[in-house]
């Protein structure tokens, strides 16, 4: 059992209630469990929602949800005083961005790949087991492929993922597999370890990965990562596109291109390229 260290109280000062401390990092462990549920959903959700999403009664949920919208954290609007994330959580979320230096210096790059391919940009950072996109250049054509700040997909399934992941050491990639698996999204995502490990590999050889409808029916998609000074994956910078409008041979000339950006902007940032392995 872990021990507990406490200090003695205050001669002339009452001490504290045994769990006080416990009481409140529970608040904040709480609160913080509100703002993602909200943030997960699309739209504003009732508080009887909101608080079977976190398993809390309804009445703590409010006095949580009334404390968060008081600091701007959440708001309450619309005839069914449906909950939403306030401005003051999207302020604290681009403070991290903000002082994330390459996501900054990132966008410059962005913008020309798109320029130069007429596909979106996107940029990526690897969170755990997952990638998750943290900006976005969007193409100029009507249909093209958007995706939503925050969200979150797979390393195995994705350009950005699997550009990300065949960056990682070996043994790291291998503890994924037996955690996560290679769960099928679509039908033209890997399952199988063996040609995970040959992509993986492939990846490595070139300095950039291909989502093939791997993650959406549909979807194409080059990426390439880029690194910090010990050669460590920072994120992960990609195009992207209807299958439609690239085919194998402009996915060939799109993924030099991309990785050229990527050791363009990991020497920018200080970092060091690894590619050719």
């Amino acid at each position: 059992m872990p021990h507990r260290f406490t200090t003695p109280p205050r001669r002339g000062r009452t001490p504290s209630k045994p769990g006080a401390i416990t009481g409140q990092v529970q608040s904040l462990t709480r609160g913080l469990s509100i703002l993602e549920a909200l943030a997960k959903v699309e739209g504003g959700i009732t508080l009887t929602d909101v608080a079977q999403r976190v398993d809390l009664p309804p009445s703590t949920t409010h006095r949580l949800l009334s404390t968060l919208e008081k600091m701007g954290y959440v708001y309450q609007a619309g005839d069914l005083g449906l909950w939403y994330v306030g401005l003051q959580a999207f302020t604290v979320g681009a403070g991290f961005l903000a002082n994330r230096e390459f996501v900054a210096q990132s966008h410059v790059h962005m913008r020309r790949l798109m320029e130069q391919s007429g596909e979106t940009a996107n940029l990526a950072i690897l969170d755990g087991t997952e990638a998750v996109f943290i900006a976005q250049v969007q193409c100029r054509e009507m249909m093209r492929i958007v995706v939503k700040l925050g969200s979150r997909v797979p390393l195995h399934a994705s350009g950005v993922g699997k550009a990300i992941f065949a960056s990682l050491p070996d043994e790291q990639i291998d503890a994924i597999l037996k955690v996560k698996g290679l769960p099928r999204i679509t039908p033209h995502t890997i399952v199988a370890p063996e040609t995970m490990w040959a992509a993986l590999k492939v990846i490595r050889q070139r300095g950039y990965s291909f989502d093939d409808e791997e993650h959406a029916p549909g979807t194409r998609c080059v990426a390439a990562s880029i690194y910090d000074e010990h050669a460590e994956p920072l994120g992960a910078i990609s195009l992207a596109g209807p299958s439609s409008r690239l085919p194998d041979d402009r996915i060939r000339n799109m993924g030099p291109i991309v990785a050229h950006t990527a050791e363009e902007l990991t020497r920018r940032l200080g970092g060091r390229w690894p590619h050719p392995y």
